[in-house]
């Protein structure tokens, strides 16, 4: 029995000409021709969330180093991890850019106006939790935008996103739970 897309002359079937496409342009590495309009706006997508991590990078090191009193040992070394992780994002992100063509943005002058997340220069301990929590929730709300407009227009970039907001996520509540302790 065939399908009945296929008896309707709708049989998948690739797209031959992007695939010739495909051959003669090899100096634009993986990305192809069906990536379409699309690449420079999920390139500008990713900038922002590559200055989103490196704000969080560095938000989370001063924490880390200026955390005190009775709790803080366990509370700082978390930080310091969630340091290790945001930064392994930001590397991620930055790999993915140049894998689409694009220049990843690191430059200082413009972070925080890039940067869907918040820099903190809170001293008090419950303070410095907060301002992670809001922070990993901002970065949760972004990175579920950010799956939602990319959709299936790219599904490498996709899945990356996908797995960094599992990470925030986790993140987003071990800060509740501590900000509870």
């Amino acid at each position: 029995m065939h399908d009945k897309n296929a008896r309707e002359g709708k049989a998948l079937r690739l797209d031959e000409t992007a695939i010739e496409a495909a051959r003669k342009r090899t100096e634009d590495g993986a990305v192809t021709p069906s990536y379409g309009p699309w690449r420079d706006d999920i390139v500008l997508l990713l900038n922002g969330a590559l200055a989103t991590e490196l704000v969080c990078v560095l938000r989370y090191k001063r924490h880390h180093f200026t955390a005190h009193g009775m709790s803080s040992p366990a509370i700082a070394a978390e930080f310091m991890v969630h340091a290790n992780e945001e930064a392994a994002h930001a590397d991620l992100i930055a790999e993915r850019i140049v894998q689409l063509g694009g220049e990843p943005d690191f430059s200082p002058n413009t972070l925080l106006e890039r940067s869907h997340a918040a820099y903190d220069e809170s001293s008090d301990l419950k303070a410095m939790i907060r301002a992670n929590l809001v922070a990993e929730r901002v970065a949760v709300e972004t990175y579920r935008q950010m799956i939602t407009l990319i959709g299936d227009k790219d599904p490498t970039t996709r899945r990356m996103l996908e797995g960094i907001l599992h990470d925030e996520e986790e993140h987003a509540d071990e800060m509740k739970d501590l900000l509870e302790q």
